[in-house]
């Protein structure tokens, strides 16, 4: 599995996860992604996968690099997708 389709898999498993805020976006904490039997199986590095979307501006949370246990409280917040916005010709 690639990082494009591994990103796209750890947004849909925040999702499912997490709470839906006012804004659009999602809350999860670290914790309650590590210790999930389902994103154990799909993730061999979630720690990384996070990474790949936090640098790809998807999602956001405090610090670099995440350890069970230690930041299992850390919010993992992901960002609502920005709206397009699409204009129609008039003649």
């Amino acid at each position: 599995m690639n990082v494009e389709e591994e990103v796209e898999k750890l947004k849909v498993e925040i999702q499912r996860l997490g709470t839906k805020q006012d804004d659009g976006s999602y809350k999860v904490t670290f914790g309650v992604l590590f210790n999930d039997d389902r994103c154990a199986n799909i993730f061999e590095a979630l720690v990384g996968t996070l990474r790949a979307a936090k640098r790809r501006k998807l999602l956001t949370y405090d610090g670099e690099l995440l350890l069970q246990g230690v930041h299992d409280n850390v919010e993992i917040i992901l960002l609502k997708p920005p709206t397009t916005t699409t204009t129609t010709a008039t003649s």
